[in-house]
């Protein structure tokens, strides 16, 4: 069982890693489809989706864990 600081602490691991690789997927990606952004707003659109991505993985695993125990 996850105590809900180690369920945070891997959501924040998973998430952080996950932001590099959305910078880096939207670097390569978005000009093949002729979208044009600079990398200041790569950065801010990774990190939209990351703080939702954040909040998604905490709250699933805190039901699977509550779910779990019932």
């Amino acid at each position: 069982m996850h105590s809900r600081t180690m369920s945070f602490i891997e959501a924040v691991t998973n998430v952080v890693v996950g932001f590099g690789l959305a910078v880096l997927t939207q670097v390569l990606v978005f000009p093949v489809f002729g979208i044009a952004v600079t990398f200041d707003q790569h950065v801010s659109i990774a990190a939209i989706f990351t703080l939702v991505s954040l909040a998604r993985v905490y709250v699933l695993r805190r039901l699977f864990e509550r779910r779990r125990f019932r």
